[in-house]
């Protein structure tokens, strides 16, 4: 049977004007899966709770068995085993991980892919080795520019055959909290999250953190592979080359309060005071502002907001509501200290990246 790729893989397309969600997207859904709103009450997200996005199939790799090359312009080629790597001293960071396309499915139009809504986030603790130890004792040539990593998951994308690759701009490989994980929340990382090793760059959006890692390559060119040249771009107008998704934008959500109709999932509480609670994140700095509205967002009051003393994970706040009776939506937003504050409506781009809108939560206060 004569077959080509682009027969079974298709360019990236946009929904048509009422389009609903398709077999196709219905398929990614039930393979990946969001973190419930609820569990944001979680610190550090239980793992079997946190997002989890796979671009191809999980792959089989056996721990004795897995070898991570590192090579290209380094001086010294290594290649690591699973037991040399955790002999070496170990860094615990806990970090909040967004996927790039988290609220894809609320673009207008709706660019056809995984149809996130504001779940795909989860904050864990890694432990690992940091890449920069690694890269010192390889000894990376002058003339390196990029760390280029690559990941045992295998398939096609628009018509690309590939393993999963990204990479990273030399100087923010070398951060200090960057790792190579072998652990997540204490215990060994579970296949669906990159067992046995996999990179955690804290502040950037999940598509660079590669899972099942298999190899390090230090280039002294940028990479031009497709998730990097073609896949997570910021393209609003076809043709242009678009800006490259790299860290992720603030965002406030709220923990839906009362108790949810199961299909609607509209929110009902009583009236009176009302606790509402949060988390808050950013990529670029710290969260030093949360407001939430109970108006649908035309007004606001500022939530106080609780320690943070994890500079790369979530930040807690809380704020009290008197519901009255009727419809109410309560929408939060989050501000950084680098002055980016969330939006009220979408950033539209085609691949539906990076839309951090507020987060709009129907309530009836019944009573």
């Amino acid at each position: 049977m004569d077959a080509r790729l682009p027969e079974v893989s298709f360019p990236a397309r946009l929904a048509e004007p009422g389009e609903g969600i398709g077999m196709d997207e219905l398929a990614l859904a039930a393979r990946n899966h969001g973190m419930p709103l609820e569990a944001l009450r979680y610190d550090v997200t239980p793992v079997g709770l946190h997002y989890l996005l796979t671009h191809y199939d999980i792959p089989v790799v056996d721990p004795d068995q897995w070898r991570l090359a590192v090579g290209g312009r380094v001086g010294r080629p290594l290649e690591l085993d699973l037991a040399g790597l955790r002999s070496r001293p170990a860094r615990t960071v806990r970090v909040t991980m967004e996927c790039a396309g988290n609220g894809r499915a609320r673009l207008l139009p709706r660019p056809v892919s995984q149809p996130w809504l504001v779940g795909a986030v989860g904050t864990a603790e890694w432990t690992g080795v940091p890449l920069r130890e690694v890269l010192t004792e390889a000894g990376v040539d002058p003339a390196a520019v990029e760390v280029v990593f690559t990941g045992a998951d295998h398939g096609v994308e628009r018509g690309v055959e590939q393993d999963y690759q990204r990479s990273l701009p030399l100087a923010d490989a070398f951060g200090a909290d960057v790792l190579l994980a072998y652990a997540m929340n204490g215990a060994p990382l579970p296949p669906q999250h990159g067992s046995p090793v996999r990179l955690v760059v804290p502040g950037w959006y999940g598509m660079a953190h590669v899972k099942w890692l298999r190899e390090i390559t230090v280039a002294d060119r940028p990479f031009t592979g497709f998730q990097n040249a073609v896949a997570y771009r910021l393209l609003r107008e076809p043709g242009e080359p678009g800006e490259p998704v790299t860290r992720i934008e603030p965002r406030a959500l709220l923990v839906p309060p009362g108790f949810p109709d199961f299909m609607s999932r509209t929110r009902v509480v009583r009236p009176g005071a009302v606790s509402l609670t949060g988390r808050a994140w950013s990529g670029h700095a710290p969260v030093e502002r949360v407001e939430v509205s109970t108006d649908d967002g035309h007004t606001w009051t500022d939530a106080d907001l609780g320690p943070h003393p994890h500079p790369w994970a979530w930040r807690p706040w809380t704020a009290t509501w008197r519901a009255t009776p009727g419809r109410h939506v309560l929408v939060a937003r989050a501000t950084d200290a680098a002055g980016r504050t969330q939006p009220a409506d979408q950033t539209w781009n085609a691949g539906g990246f990076a839309n951090n809108a507020v987060q709009r939560v129907p309530v009836l206060c019944d009573g």
